[in-house]
């Protein structure tokens, strides 16, 4: 077994002992922390699909990250309300729910895919940042749904058969969830589309010239990203009890690229590593001080400038660990 599966080994290996290592210390905490944990993981693997493969640095993922709470949210409020949406009667179900928020991430996907890709470098990334504070400051303007303030969830969804009350439970499904996302990241990656849109990252201009159309490639991958982002967002809001339009933010998406930074870019198990590196120091250093972004500025810097394939790719001691 060579280091870097050990070191994936060892990081799920961990991740699977969280609610025992929580009873053991009769700490509850540790469950609820890693359960962030791994909802955030499952956003970061999902931009690094387009960020560290397809190199479409996108600040515009939180959007996915907001819709993704707000079905869980708005369908919620309605649900308790008694009242339909557009004619459905609506559901508390997990089954219908999730789907439906991924569903609608890959179609605003689409959407800003379509548009952004038109472009390329500063230009990508304005755009995107455009369409993520668009969708923010819509999400502040709608008073029904608490505006600014964000729209508070009353009860998570159900899934027949499973608790996800329990926060044990609702851990681990979060924890399969994020585990079958990057198995299928993983996929895409080792497929001949995986290869074609690395392609485009090394030199587009020669993939073009095989007869590869870029448009096409980036695209689905960029729907891809987006559904699964959307994913995290509705276990969040399942998670917190709580949508904001702080989740839509483009501050999130930056949180999102700190924790791929930190992890490795463009190597699927390094945004695991990186989102609970991130959260973990955001949680030791805000018990210091509120300011706490001043100490993890350094930190991002001298893992930019002595371990630039991230702390996973360090670890791993491989130049190639895709």
């Amino acid at each position: 077994m060579n280091r870097k599966n050990l070191i994936v080994g060892v990081i799920f290996v961990l991740l699977l002992l969280v609610p025992f290592i929580a009873d053991v210390t009769s700490n509850s905490f540790i469950t609820n922390m890693a359960t962030r944990f791994v909802i955030y993981a499952l956003a970061a693997v999902s931009l690094d699909l387009v960020l560290g493969y397809g190199a479409m640095i996108s600040f515009g993922h939180a959007a996915f990250f907001g819709i993704g709470g707000y079905v869980v949210a708005i369908i919620g409020f309605h649900m308790d309300a008694g009242d339909a949406i557009f004619g459905w009667a609506g559901s508390h179900s997990a089954l219908i729910i999730w789907p439906l928020a991924m569903v609608l991430a890959a179609v605003v996907g689409l959407i800003m895919g379509f548009l952004s890709l038109r472009t390329s470098g500063v230009q990508f990334i304005m755009i995107t940042l455009a369409f993520a504070q668009m969708l923010y400051f819509v999400l502040v303007g709608l008073v029904l749904y608490g505006g600014d303030d964000g729209l508070s969830v009353t009860a998570r969804n159900v899934m027949p058969w499973i608790d996800l009350e329990d926060p044990t439970v609702f851990y681990y499904v979060c924890f399969a969830l994020m585990a079958i996302w990057v198995w299928v990241c993983r996929r895409i990656v080792q497929s001949p589309f995986g290869m074609v849109l690395r392609g485009f990252k090394q030199n587009e201009r020669r993939n073009i010239n095989l007869g590869y159309a870029p448009m096409r490639y980036k695209l689905t991958a960029f729907v891809i990203s987006a559904a699964g982002t959307g994913l995290a967002g509705a276990l969040w809001a399942n998670y917190a009890l709580y949508a904001s339009p702080d989740m839509a933010a483009w501050l999130k998406s930056g949180d999102f690229m700190a924790m791929i930074v930190l992890g490795g870019m463009g190597s699927i198990y390094g945004p695991i590593l990186g989102a609970a590196v991130y959260l973990g120091l955001e949680q030791t250093l805000t018990a210091w001080t509120e300011n706490w972004m001043l100490f993890l500025g350094p930190i991002l810097i001298l893992v930019v400038l002595y371990a630039k394939r991230g702390l996973f790719g360090w670890l791993a001691g491989s130049k190639n660990y895709d």
